[in-house]
């Protein structure tokens, strides 16, 4: 029995058992209402009200504090001795890792052919509403990470769920949050499985082949794609073995390098055809305040958008916290600051740079694809690219080789976390967890299994329920936190000793800074 035979049956296998679970379960958390003629997804419009929430709550904290963010990224607030095991960049690039994927590619194709190039101003939107969101989550994360004997560092929802609840509802709120972090835990590990490992290497290996003759090319054969997958697990085996800091270490690189390719092709794209910048620019705000050929017209410009920055930059869901958890500080809200530059980064450069390069090469498959004609998704932005770039399709190769790698090694430490959160931190349960993740890596370039990654899909998007109730619930110990680190950077910015309490001289001087 050949491998292609072996590898089909277990993809039928699997789909035959598990399609009407992932069905029904896709139904409960994808419910949509009809609109005005549109579906609204409500998990979408849960991740949205609850950005605007927070960007009400904490006063526009995205665009009031950005420059402070930059400058906590660029370690200008950096103090020596604090515990944690990686700096302000590198714990923002490897959770960025993990956002910025495939997604960026195809998923931004797919909203500006469903909803128009007005999408594309939504998406803008939804990201900044989403940076609100990811400032309250991390922040969360630092406050109630554990630090272990050995230096290294747990966090997450399945961290400050049990603690936080603990602390401001006493027993009864230890119990419920000890259940949701188990839940979270579950939720995360089997996302991080199939979505953030299986997927990824798949895909990848799809546009390898894609590039290299097809199924009949180098690639195209069993063989192939075992290569690949073994390939793709060892390099994800070595550094995963490393934890964090060896994460870290390598996302700290091949994040500005893959976001500076993929950019830089943008920017050719769009510096070819400037003549076309401005109506392109006016498309997209028509299109969204007046779209054409939209079904549900502004509104289903709207969700659309809306629909592909909540599903991309993951603001709300609990999986960034992990990686941000792990920082070196003694203020929480510094690495929350940080944490919004994430969807800023994912959502409003890197999204909207593939709509406006889209929107202004306009190629042939993107009108065929509005009219529900063609292939769609990543053909769409590698055709849009291969109008000025004909060999872009190879640069895109390596974009997506980069992305998902990358993606693959975040959501690896993400599982793991989650993992020892349900089986214990000993040596033997992270091997094997580290081993186990390794093999489905392997298993991506020769099974597609989409009925358990669109479960995962859904999964997840369930953790982002539970996820924000307890964000509201913990709101105010978030504010206390940011303003505690407000009045850090107040005294480091006025000289004076940032390691004491404040003499009363110095207080009456000195207005108290708050949000």
């Amino acid at each position: 029995m050949s491998l292609d035979t072996i590898t089909t049956s277990v993809d039928e296998a699997v789909s035959g058992f598990f399609e009407p679970i992932a069905k029904w379960l896709g139904d409960i958390v994808f419910y949509s209402v009809p609109v005005n003629g549109t579906q609204i997804p409500l998990i979408v419009a849960w991740l949205v009200v609850a950005g605007l929430v927070f960007s009400g709550w904490f006063g526009l904290v995205q665009i009031r504090k950005f420059r402070l963010a930059v400058n906590v990224v660029r370690g200008k607030y950096d103090e020596d001795g604090s515990a944690g095991e990686v700096n302000h960049f590198q714990a923002l690039t490897a959770a960025v890792s993990g956002t910025v994927g495939l997604g960026n590619i195809a998923g931004v194709a797919v909203a500006v052919s469903i909803g128009g190039p007005g999408a594309t101003f939504w998406m803008i939107l939804c990201g900044l509403l989403g940076m609100a969101t990811k400032f309250v989550e991390v922040t969360l994360g630092v406050k109630y990470r554990e630090v272990h004997a050995d230096g290294t560092v747990s966090g997450g929802p399945m961290h400050y769920l049990p603690k936080g609840l603990a602390d401001r509802f006493g027993a009864k709120g230890l119990k419920l949050g000890k259940v949701l972090g188990v839940l979270a835990s579950v939720m995360i590990l089997f996302f991080g499985l199939f979505g953030g490992n299986l997927f990824q290497v798949n895909q990848s290996y799809a546009q390898l082949v894609s590039v290299t003759g097809g199924d009949s090319g180098l690639m195209g054969s069993s063989a192939g794609a075992l290569f690949f997958g073994i390939l793709i697990a060892a390099l994800v085996g070595v550094v995963l073995l490393g934890g964090i800091r060896s994460i870290a270490s390598v996302t700290s690189k091949l994040v500005p390098a893959m976001a500076g390719i993929y950019i830089v092709a943008c920017l050719v794209v769009i510096l070819v055809n400037v003549s076309a910048v401005p109506s392109a620019l006016s498309s997209i705000i028509e299109g969204a305040f007046n779209p054409q050929g939209v079904a549900g017209g502004v509104l289903g410009a709207l969700i659309v958008g809306f629909k592909r920055a909540a599903f991309s930059n993951e603001a709300g869901l609990g999986s960034a916290p992990i990686a941000h958890s792990a920082v070196k500080t003694k203020h929480p809200a510094s690495e929350g600051l940080v944490a919004l530059l994430e969807p800023f980064i994912d959502t409003v450069v890197i999204c909207t740079m593939t709509a406006l390069t889209i929107v202004i090469a306009n190629p042939a498959s993107w009108g065929e694809a509005r009219k529900g004609e063609g292939p769609g998704g990543v053909t769409i932005t590698s055709d849009a690219f291969a109008t000025v770039l004909p060999w872009f399709p190879y640069i895109l190769t390596i974009a997506v080789m980069l992305f998902a790698i990358s993606t693959v090694l975040t959501w690896g430490y993400y599982c793991m976390k989650a993992w020892t959160h349900l089986f214990g931190r000993s040596k033997t349960s992270e091997l094997t967890f580290k081993v186990f993740y390794t093999l489905f890596a392997v298993a991506g370039s020769l099974l597609t299994l989409q009925t358990l990654i669109d479960m995962a899909d859904a999964v997840l998007f369930m953790l982002a329920v539970i996820n924000i109730i307890g964000l509201y619930l913990l709101a105010p110990v978030v504010k206390r936190e940011l303003n505690n680190f407000l009045e850090f950077v107040r005294r480091r910015d006025a000289g004076l000793d940032t390691d004491t309490e404040a003499d009363e001289d110095d207080d009456q001087e000195l207005v108290k800074t708050t949000v």
